[in-house]
């Protein structure tokens, strides 16, 4: 109905690569709506701020589609927006008439500071780059009961909890060997979501050497430590989240069931109040 009128719809949002960075769904439920309305849609097409060749996470289980995962790609999918409309229209809506305004000089190895454009943040989590290239990984603690750092100026980059010690897991992270970051020691208190005013106890990740970073696979590692350490204290948060009130937060972030990996843990569950 709030297609009535309109010659076409114009789509210009500029995506983060990662599945569950929802502008690409709210493309995704407007080319339904075009389709079934019969109008055209344009896209403008912009850069895959973390580069379009690489590719992590597993594909979205059909079973676990939310408003973070709408069809079936993985995490870090190596796509653009008009990539992804393209996509959409071969295997979801034939009928959409789609049009992408396509872009010139960008190509798939580029990263976003290559490309001579400024960075613009797309949501007030997401200032700056090294913010998007942490995110595909880094998002699945939206899904815990340990802070992604979200109210510090370091949202994904940063995480940790009053419960961690943060000394004993930079300890651990280390023996981890994982590839182009280090982790730093970090204490933070965040001005809003989890644990507001109070100073939590974790890491950082630098990243230094970004085409061999692998966000979703240390994000992973992580979490597995987390869970091994600190059993008493670590929780998956319930929903509801992000319209989905029956499946777990992880779950749907994941794309997939949480026992293919993290298993004996879905039980660990906790209400958690956004605001503290």
């Amino acid at each position: 109905k709030m297609l009535e009128g309109l010659d076409a719809l114009l789509v210009d949002l500029q995506d983060v690569g990662a599945r569950y960075y929802t502008f690409i769904w709210s493309l995704y439920l407007s080319m339904k709506a075009c389709e079934k309305a019969g109008k055209p849609i344009v896209v403008c097409e912009r850069p895959n701020p973390i580069t379009g060749q690489y590719i992590e996470g597993p594909k979205l289980n059909p079973s676990y589609t939310s408003f973070v995962g709408m069809h079936p790609i993985p995490i870090r999918h190596g796509e653009t927006i008009g990539q992804l409309a393209r996509r959409f229209q071969a295997e979801a809506f034939p009928k959409c008439q789609l049009y992408v305004l396509e872009m010139e000089g960008w190509h798939r190895g580029l990263w976003y500071d290559e490309t001579g454009l400024p960075w613009v943040m797309p949501s007030p989590n997401m200032p700056t780059l090294e913010t998007a290239i942490v995110y595909p990984g880094m998002c699945l603690f939206e899904a815990t009961n340990v802070s992604e750092g979200r109210g510090t100026t370091r949202p994904f980059e940063l995480f940790g909890a009053p419960w961690i010690d943060a000394h004993g897991l930079l300890k651990k992270m280390e023996s981890q060997n994982l590839p182009g970051l280090k982790f730093r020691e970090a204490y933070f208190q965040p001005t809003f979501q989890k644990y507001r005013g109070q100073i939590c106890n974790g890491l950082q990740i630098h990243v230094e050497d970004r085409d061999n970073f692998k966000p979703v696979e240390t994000a992973m590692r992580i979490l597995k430590v987390l869970i091994e350490e600190y059993p008493q204290h670590f929780r998956w948060k319930a929903p509801p989240y992000e319209y989905e009130t029956i499946k777990l937060p992880i779950e749907i972030l994941l794309g997939n069931d949480l026992d293919l990996f993290f298993p004996g843990t879905k039980n660990w569950i906790q209400a958690i109040n956004p605001l503290e």
